[in-house]
């Protein structure tokens, strides 16, 4: 079963100017495959390195406030998350207190409303009204070989919901190599819909999004060409809510740190019937919004 497909209806066409940040061969590489990346899309030196500084003055404080000694020299791009693994090492609460920190940062919630996320948004989507989904923007921090927080194969939707027509925008804080674990991508999956899910307990306490699992997980890896594109802070990874993709497992020494920040079209018709309802972090599970997406186990 599958809700009505998603719509255009509302949606107008977009500005001339869109076609600067979009061209018509990414626009189509982005309808056919359900993802594109594009290289160099943030300023490094004016969008990123404000992130990491305050990442790094983050950690800093933490260690502060909780009377842990840092052995760690001045500032540096490449270490900007110096310190963090002693604090993670003394206490894991204390990791947890950074994560939370960091997505509340000026310059990460400046990337969050900048307009050229927004004009991407429309020029691939064709639409006027978009929306940030609440809840859906933050900073990952994965760590090296741990899988407990690493989400399954699954599509964005069920996880977010407000609406069937939107897109995750992914960038790297650090350089993502294939050691490092990049983002695992089923090309051209989105073109099956929204998919049926079920929840799963393998044992290592997986609560919210990260319990869910797509319900034929194996006909459908099996049916689609995976890709793990790398990257390198400022570019950027556009992901269709119904692509279908998981996290990469971090095999190095060092954290893997990521932006994720999510956008929906408010004019699609899904959206308008559940009233751009959230999912988990709004409170609700999805099978509350869908009755039918969810299988037994």
């Amino acid at each position: 079963m599958r809700d009505e497909p998603r719509a255009m209806s509302g949606c107008r066409s977009a500005r001339d100017r869109r076609s600067q940040l979009i061209d018509d061969r990414q626009l189509e590489t982005f309808r056919s495959d359900g993802y594109l990346v594009l290289p160099g899309f943030y300023d490094v030196d004016h969008e990123i390195e404000p992130v990491r500084r305050g990442i790094h003055d983050v950690i800093g404080l933490v260690a502060a406030q909780n009377d842990v000694a840092l052995d760690r020299g001045p500032y540096d791009a490449d270490s900007f998350d110096a310190g963090y693994h002693t604090l993670k090492a003394t206490d894991r609460h204390l990791a947890s207190v950074v994560y939370d920190a960091v997505k509340q940062l000026a310059p990460f919630v400046q990337l969050v409303a900048s307009d050229a996320n927004a004009e991407v948004f429309r020029r691939l989507r064709g639409c006027d009204l978009v929306g940030v989904a609440a809840g859906g923007s933050g900073i990952r921090i994965d760590n090296p070989d741990e899988t407990r927080y690493l989400a399954w194969w699954h599509q964005e939707y069920p996880a977010q919901l407000r609406s069937l027509d939107g897109i995750v925008f992914w960038s790297p804080l650090r350089e993502v190599t294939s050691e490092l674990g990049p983002v695992e991508i089923l090309t051209g999956s989105h073109a099956e819909g929204l998919l049926r899910i079920r929840r799963e307990d393998d044992g290592t306490g997986r609560r919210g999004a990260y319990g869910l699992r797509l319900a034929d997980e194996q006909q459908v890896v099996d049916g689609h060409q995976a890709v793990a594109p790398l990257s390198r802070p400022g570019d950027l990874v556009l992901i269709d809510f119904l692509t279908v993709h998981r996290s990469g497992v971090n095999r190095s020494t060092r954290s893997r740190w990521t932006m994720q920040m999510r956008y929906f079209n408010f004019a699609e018709a899904t959206g308008r019937s559940i009233g751009w309802a959230g999912s988990f972090a709004a409170g609700n599970l999805p099978a509350e919004i869908h009755p039918w997406l969810e299988v037994g186990p």
